[in-house]
């Protein structure tokens, strides 16, 4: 049985910083490709980052330069720092995990495994 359990959300003030964290289990962890995306109040889940196998990571425009996305294998964590929060990044964050790479496409976003979710607001 996998398990991505989140943590990590709150509420913050405009310029603030939190990181969230998504700690796997029920399956070898470093042998799938991880990410973090968000969806706000009437809007379509999107993609935020993602960390794939060898390491490498990609990051969405909208936030690159104040996001930065890591894992630690020994911890079967995954880990998304968030800073110089914007009220436009409230959201509910999700964790997804899948061998292929979670991703989105035409609306919708794809990814076999799925954590509940942990809420962001920035105001």
């Amino acid at each position: 049985h996998v398990q991505l359990v989140e943590s990590g959300g709150g509420s913050v003030q405009a310029g603030g910083s939190l990181r969230l964290s998504c700690t796997a289990s029920g399956y070898t962890y470093s042998t799938y490709c991880m990410g973090w995306f968000r969806q706000a109040p009437g809007k379509q889940r999107e993609g935020v980052a993602r960390s794939v196998r060898g390491g490498s990571t990609s990051i969405a425009d909208s936030v690159l330069g104040r996001f930065t996305i890591s894992k630690d294998n020994a911890k079967n964590t995954l880990y998304l720092q968030m800073n110089s929060l914007k009220p436009e990044d409230t959201a509910m964050y999700y964790c997804a995990a899948d061998g292929n790479c979670p991703y989105c496409s035409g609306g919708g976003c794809y990814g076999r495994h799925w954590g509940q979710g942990t809420q962001v607001t920035v105001s």
